[in-house]
């Protein structure tokens, strides 16, 4: 229920403030566990994300953010949970492979934090090994900026990540990178594409 007032505050937030655009959405798949990987450029992507499509979308957030009472209420209600950065969280990892279980849609930014420039920057192998681990369809998206008060502001999605010819092999380091930088290129030809 909360989810859904606040999905609906934000549309209304982006579209009155933002010439908002959404494009690609009927490459998320209507059922089913679907890893969103996307670009991060401001605190406002989650929000944005969550708001451009139907399916409610879980994501992870960094610890530090859950000790703050009234954003902790927040952002768990709009359905985050809580990633230790630095190091391998394996509870955090337990519940995205739960969440995918369970057929629900993950929100990940592979680069791990905001870039300030907003270029894509080094991605995390995370999201690789959760698509994979979780058996999930991968989205790649792009948040196409900047934030700016009644400027352009897109969400592009595209066509899934083809990743059936790792599934079954032995996973490694070296897979895992391959895995990665195919989902960052895919993300960088969207932006590439969508901006103006």
């Amino acid at each position: 229920m909360l989810y859904r007032l606040f999905r609906g505050f934000f549309r209304l937030l982006f579209t009155l403030f933002f010439r908002w655009e959404v494009k690609g959405t009927e490459y998320i798949p209507q059922e089913g566990p679907v890893v969103i990987c996307c670009n991060h450029i401001s605190n406002f992507d989650p929000p944005l994300l969550g708001s451009s499509i139907q399916r409610p979308i879980r994501f992870m957030a960094k610890e530090e953010l859950f000790r703050v009472p009234i954003l902790s209420f927040f952002i768990r209600s709009f359905g985050a949970f809580s990633v230790s950065r630095g190091g391998q969280d394996k509870r955090a990892l337990k519940t995205a492979l739960a969440l995918l279980k369970n057929g629900e849609v993950l929100g990940i930014y592979p680069e791990g934090t905001r870039s300030k420039t907003g270029e894509l920057g080094k991605a995390h192998s995370g999201a690789a090994f959760i698509a994979l681990r979780g058996k999930a369809v991968v989205i790649p998206a792009a948040v196409v900026g900047p934030y700016r008060l009644f400027r352009p502001l897109r969400i592009v999605f595209g066509p899934p990540v083809d990743l059936q010819m790792y599934q079954g092999s032995k996973w490694n380091s070296e897979m895992m990178q391959e895995v990665t930088d195919k989902i960052m290129d895919r993300i960088q030809a969207i932006l590439e594409k969508n901006r103006t």
